[in-house]
């Protein structure tokens, strides 16, 4: 039986803070990276910051696991056009932010940014893509190897270990069909929904702690207040969609228009020349054509002065 929950959004801005809450995101984290993942805290930054306002189409989660590594959890409900340009300026400001002054590149904290979408974000029919900078031989197509020294100084086994690697969960392409842990975990960030066979890392906490019903009178009426703002910029959203369609139909009428027009402006010029050479009388090519007296008078002005 499925239960109503937290959407993740609203928890990520209000109770994933807290460091007593740290065992949902890892939980999530565990599944989605195939690993144990131990948050140590969040870090600072201007994304990171609550806001009073609770009408936010973004939220951001900056954190640091016991590897030092940097994660970034963003979550996007608006649809952007350039959202996978903001994913790669939020890995580079996590990368200068965070390097001393003075440091060797070699300090460069890993960083491992997983977005979460809730509109059509590119093309294509998968809800989980992965990106990774890989350096293959143009020639051999072979990818480059660390060396001994280097794996040392970077720790890290190979060059695509070293560089950021982005996670892109398309929640609008997952079909509620549940095959894993990870897919129980994308299921709840699409439906706010756990279903009792649910067994992934950090669903216990989530049952526990993002059920509706255990927040507090005042809290409660907030994430109300939260969804109700969501309904209304869905939509504005959709009523913009709708009106940008109608004007790009209206202007492809236009056009539609304006190229019979000058057809038929091109066909009339024909039949009066046609007739006028045969003899016709005025009234004999207007009742032919359909023009009007004073387009038959200006395509017989332009004939003279030719």
């Amino acid at each position: 039986m499925a239960k109503k929950h937290i959407r993740f959004d609203w928890a990520a801005k209000k109770i994933l803070r807290d460091k007593k809450n740290f065992d949902i995101l890892e939980g999530f984290l565990s599944e989605l990276l195939g690993e144990d993942v131990k948050i140590e805290g969040l870090l600072e930054s201007e994304g990171n910051q609550e806001e009073e306002d609770e009408k936010f189409n973004r939220v951001d989660l900056f954190a640091e696991n016991s590897k030092g590594e940097h994660i970034i959890i963003e979550i996007q409900n608006t649809r952007e056009l350039d959202y996978l340009m903001r994913m790669l300026f939020a890995t580079s400001k996590a990368i200068t932010e965070y390097l001393p002054e003075s440091a060797k590149y070699g300090a460069i904290k890993k960083v491992i940014a997983v977005s979460i979408v809730y509109f059509e974000l590119g093309k294509g029919e998968d809800y989980v893509y992965v990106g990774q900078t890989k350096f293959k031989g143009l020639h051999t197509k072979t990818d480059l190897q660390l060396t001994t020294a280097q794996k040392k100084m970077l720790g890290k086994p190979s060059v695509h270990q070293t560089y950021p690697e982005y996670y892109l969960i398309r929640t609008t392409k997952f079909n509620d069909i549940v095959n894993d842990t990870l897919d129980e975990w994308i299921y709840f960030f699409k439906n706010s929904e756990v279903l009792d066979e649910f067994r992934a890392k950090g669903m216990s906490e989530v049952r526990e702690k993002l059920n509706v019903m255990n927040l507090p009178d005042d809290e409660r009426k907030k994430y109300n207040k939260f969804l109700e703002n969501l309904h209304d910029e869905a939509s504005y959203a959709e009523s913009l969609k709708i009106e940008a369609e109608e004007a790009a139909a209206n202007a492809a009428r236009k056009v539609e228009d304006e190229l019979r027009e000058d057809e038929r402006t091109k066909r009339n010029k024909e039949i009066t020349l046609n007739c006028l050479k045969l003899g016709y009388t005025d009234d004999a090519i207007l009742a032919i054509t359909g023009m009007t007296k004073g387009e038959l008078d200006a395509i017989k002005k332009a004939a003279k002065a030719k």
